[in-house]
């Protein structure tokens, strides 16, 4: 997607460690028309899946559902990283080990919104060696649900993630694939 990797090229940060800032657009300020235009494709790529539920994790990839929600006209899921007290009765659990917190964690969805009638789209900001997208494909099996794909905003190709999940027969969209970055020089490579 042209003005996603654009985009990345004018106000993305590189930094060691393979972190790629895009807060000012992406995950801590959001560009909405930015967004607008990811939820367009991604509509436009999954049209003839019969998507009823939108699934992402906390808290970045709430954007990115949101928006793709409202043009497929059905609900966001979002996992949550802990349970709380409103949250009432049986859930879904994964584990999913965070590459940008360094940690791993538990997330959770409440059983009454994920069914084996529904058919998912999973979303998300990032996909790097894919442990949130495991994690979340492991609660749509949980719930027996039919997994439509995986719409991601960026992907970084080099670590692997999405071509592990593509080798497993899962269909992975992704908006912008980085094939390489360095942090010293500030380049950032796209794959064509």
């Amino acid at each position: 997607m042209r003005i996603l990797e654009e985009r990345i090229l004018k106000d993305g940060k590189v930094f060691s460690g393979n972190v790629l800032k895009v807060d000012s657009f992406l995950n801590h300020q959001i560009d909405v028309k930015l967004l607008a235009e990811i939820g367009k494709e991604l509509k436009k790529l999954y049209n003839d899946c019969a998507i009823t539920k939108v699934l992402t994790i906390e808290a970045s990839g709430i954007g990115v559902g949101c928006m793709v929600a409202q043009f497929f006209d059905c609900p966001l899921i979002f996992a949550k990283k802990s349970k709380t007290i409103n949250i009432k009765g049986d859930v879904y659990t994964s584990q999913v080990e965070s590459f940008t917190h360094q940690c791993t964690y538990d997330i959770i969805v409440s059983k009454d919104f994920l069914k084996n009638t529904d058919t998912v789209l999973i979303v998300d900001d990032f996909l790097a060696k894919g442990n949130a997208l495991n994690g979340l494909i492991d609660i749509v099996r949980q719930a027996g649900a039919k997994l439509a794909g995986c719409g991601i905003a960026i992907e970084k190709g080099y670590q692997g993630g999405g071509d592990k999940l593509r080798n497993q027969g899962i269909r992975v969209e992704s908006m912008a694939i980085i094939e390489k970055m360095d942090d010293k020089t500030g380049e950032i490579v796209f794959r064509r």
